[in-house]
């Protein structure tokens, strides 16, 4: 039987309290962390008799890659398996000298974007904090391990299956350990959280360390955003701004407003104006996705002069604006095309 709790939930503070309760040093908790993530040959290994108490009360499980599928762009996708049986995809994607992994943080979602591949599974389970930060473990060991590539340490963006802020507590906990100075270092700066617009879990974003805020926009005006984020019609443009506007950003900090371009439906002249509007005062970076297209799709992605032509139109509208390059759509691995 599998222990439910997994090592990989605990905080250094929270190892040192478990040590400190069997009565064992606090300082055994750094040999711990360094072994779990740094993986360094050189460190002292954990010592049989601590390995036998720490699994008696914790398991050490990580997910199983259960089928990979690599781009000639260099994109890798896994498909991770967990120990229900559940499984979702993880994506490594390479940008410059410098790989990102695409998380997962829930078993499906219930959004239900009619945009997005993984809205038509429906929300199948949240993932626990062990599981989001397995899913980087591995593919980081991927990297390293069998791809032979040894570069700095991947960044990490919540834009794989799931609302990242509809599991808002476990994907904090993921952040707190992952940030861990002694476990994968990882800075607030290096980590990217995409939101669909879940009110409830922007409210709680001041509770998160200092990282990169997204908000998957799509389009500026509420019946078009409703088609396309069925959760709009809950949780209109007007209040997700008032809780965006509420969030204490740093000075240099913008909110990133993801743009999914759709040919004939938010690429017009009326949506550039209208962006102008919305995002012209706020602190805000336009990124434009060019859709995605998935099997069943009813959308059409536009053609590239046609993206080129939305973002001249944003550029003039003084928005701070960039194009993001497609990687992975031919194994469906690119923004949307995700499914377990």
């Amino acid at each position: 039987m599998t222990l439910e709790k997994s090592i990989y939930e605990l905080s250094q503070e929270e190892l040192k309290s478990f040590l400190a309760s069997k009565d064992l040093s606090t300082d055994l908790s750094t040999t711990i962390f360094r072994n779990l993530y740094k993986n360094n040959k050189h460190e002292q290994p954990i010592g049989k008799k601590l390995l036998a108490v720490l699994e008696k009360s914790f398991n050490f499980d990580l997910p199983t890659i259960d089928t990979v599928s690599k781009s000639p762009d260099g994109t890798v996708k896994f498909l991770m398996g967990f120990n229900d049986g559940k499984s979702v995809e993880t994506v490594l994607i390479p940008f410059h000298k410098r790989f990102t992994v695409c998380l997962s943080s829930q078993v499906g979602c219930a959004m239900k974007c009619s945009f997005c591949y993984t809205g038509t599974m429906g929300l199948s389970r949240h993932l626990k904090s062990s599981e989001i930060i397995g899913q980087y473990i591995v593919a980081a060991n991927y990297l390293e391990n069998v791809l032979g590539l040894k570069t700095m340490a991947p960044n990490i963006v919540f834009m794989g299956q799931g609302e990242p802020l509809h599991n808002a507590d476990e994907v904090l906990n993921a952040i707190n350990v992952m940030m861990e100075p002694l476990g994968l270092g990882m800075g607030p700066r290096q980590m990217t959280l995409s939101t669909a617009g879940y009110l409830p879990g922007i409210k709680k974003l001041n509770n998160f360390p200092k990282i990169n805020i997204a908000l998957s926009l799509h389009s500026p005006f509420n019946d078009i955003r409703k088609e396309l984020i069925p959760i709009n019609q809950h949780f209109p443009l007007e209040d997700i701004f008032e809780a965006l506007d509420g969030l204490d950003l740093m000075k240099r900090q913008f909110i990133v407003y993801e743009y999914l371009l759709i040919d004939g439906l938010n690429d017009r002249l009326e949506d550039a104006d209208k962006l102008e509007e919305l995002l012209g005062e706020r602190k805000a970076a336009i990124n434009i996705i060019p859709f995605n297209p998935f099997p069943g799709s009813k959308y059409k992605r536009p053609s590239d002069e046609k993206v080129e032509l939305f973002k001249e139109m944003l550029v003039e509208r003084k928005l701070r604006t960039m194009i993001r390059t497609t990687k992975g759509s031919d194994i469906l691995a690119a923004c949307g095309q995700l499914k377990s």
